[in-house]
């Protein structure tokens, strides 16, 4: 069975391992500082009350047993702690048994929380991390050499993200096939970062370079992950390249940052041992026979179970970030087949007056991610996820997006609700809650850098219309 193990890969496996675990520190973070507002017992799309309309078959989660904030609460800040001893080797400190253990743990619980985290949890980047998480559990720990069969499946996961990703654009919008999408993403992408606005005002001769350079990486490199050593390595430094360039063009949560996690897992590990102050174990233990045996079930299941996203990858109507099964082990990938020519946001504004309202002084509510104020320029927030920011971005889209979550938010707003407020950069009555708030549609574009030198401002507005046909009421006006 020496070629059921690759001593090569271990400190790829232990770089892997340890980013990994710091993707899930992030993730948990990211729920326990939103939860409550979101999707609390009183948020915006309670928990209980999905609950209630969905069975533990449809959406596998501990909450179906008892949930209370509370006990989501302590079951998130759980997930922060395992994650951080993770970090530090703890995993590694066990025996391999032990190890999986909390790497299933792990998984659980973040399974846990996406499969009741109903829209806000409804990303491509939470599947990857539950199938990654879910891959991680049979990686073994410090005292064997990897089993090849897991490192392939890693591959397989990043060559699916990165080919998925690449068919969808190439099928989807006529800008990705004439080299000009580049023209507009910067500007119209959900939640831009603070190097968003250079890189929309770059020459579009080079616009169109990244979008070709960008076909190349996702449509061919991806092979190359298969390769022998050292093309295989190669084609994983081409991506992590370019999931560096993602990074630094925009705010896509921790989508980057697991692409390049997948990465470093395809790594030879003597590249890390010339750049780690690590020595790889020279006397490692063989595997056990129950770990081969899970390791051989697990491979088989990965490749009866990759037969839909296989299926959807070749179909001309891809599906994109969709999971076939409800505990998101193998899915299919794939980001902005359409891209939006036009950016428009919503903004949210209240008013301390009780009539005449044409009138009167109308305050804005500033959001910590999305575009508000002209003149503040876009914020770093990824890899951490600001969910409501992302979900504004659908609602300006078309209504319907945010038909479950939106008037829920503004009655937050009029009640003045401590956890929704929390969730915004500002609040513009810190006093008393506002008696009326509106919700307003506006043009947003990067301003170019003349006008940037003249105003100051990173980017230009243009009001459209009211977003809903009237403001919404605290309470109701006096009469006469």
């Amino acid at each position: 069975m020496d070629w059921f193990t690759e001593p090569g890969y271990w400190l790829s496996r232990l770089v892997f391992q340890r980013a990994l675990a710091c993707v899930y520190l992030v993730a948990f973070i990211s729920a326990a500082l939103q939860f409550k507002a979101l999707m609390g017992e009183n948020g915006l799309t309670p928990i209980p009350r999905f609950l209630a309309r969905n069975t533990f078959r449809e959406a596998p989660s501990i909450f179906h047993i008892r949930y209370s904030d509370r006990l989501f609460g302590s079951a998130v800040w759980f997930g922060v702690a395992v994650s951080g001893a993770v970090i530090v080797g703890m995993t590694d400190w066990v025996p391999a048994w032990a190890g999986a253990a909390i790497w299933t743990l792990l998984w659980v619980l973040y399974l846990s929380i996406v499969n009741v985290g109903q829209i806000w949890y409804g990303f491509g980047w939470e599947s990857l991390l539950l199938e990654v998480g879910f891959l991680a559990i049979f990686l073994g720990n410090a005292d064997s050499a990897p089993p090849v069969l897991v490192l392939f499946l890693l591959r397989w996961v990043l060559f699916r993200l990165e080919f998925g990703a690449g068919l969808i654009k190439i099928r989807g919008d006529a800008c990705w096939r004439d080299l000009t999408c580049l023209y507009y993403h910067h500007e119209t992408q959900p939640m831009p970062g603070p190097f968003s606005w250079f890189f929309h005002n770059l020459p579009k001769p080079l616009h169109r370079i990244e979008v070709a350079a960008n076909h190349c990486t996702q449509l061919i490199i991806p092979f190359g992950l298969f390769a022998p050593q050292p093309i295989a390595s190669a084609a994983a430094a081409i991506i992590i390249v370019t999931q560096l360039w993602l990074v630094l063009s925009g705010n896509f949560s921790w989508l980057n940052v697991l692409t390049i996690v997948l990465a470093l897992s395809v790594v030879d590990g003597t590249w890390w041992s010339a750049v780690l102050p690590v020595e790889p174990q020279t006397a490692l233990d063989p595997l056990p026979d129950t770990q081969v045996i899970a390791v051989a079930s697990l491979t088989a299941g990965v490749a009866i179970l990759s037969y839909w996203p296989v299926r959807n990858m070749v179909s001309r109507n891809q599906l994109m970030n969709y999971s076939f099964d409800p505990f998101h082990l193998v899915n299919s990938y794939g980001a902005f087949g359409t891209v939006t020519k036009v950016r428009f946001e919503v903004v949210l504004e209240g008013t301390s007056a009780r009539d005449r309202l044409d009138e009167a002084e109308w305050l804005e509510y500033e959001f910590k991610g999305k575009p508000g104020d002209p003149s503040r320029r876009p914020r770093q927030f990824a890899p951490y996820h600001l969910r409501l920011d992302w979900l504004m971005w659908f609602a300006a889209i078309s209504p319907i997006y945010a038909r479950p979550w939106l008037f829920p938010l503004l009655r937050k707003l009029l009640d003045g609700d401590p956890a929704t407020l929390k969730l915004l950069r500002t609040n513009p009555f810190p006093t008393e809650p506002p008696m009326f708030v509106r919700a307003l549609l506006y043009e947003y574009r990067f301003t170019t850098p003349q006008e940037r030198r003249e105003t100051g401002n990173w980017w230009s507005r243009t009001y459209i219309e009211d977003y809903l046909p009237s403001p919404c009421a605290r309470v109701s006006p006096p009469q006469g």
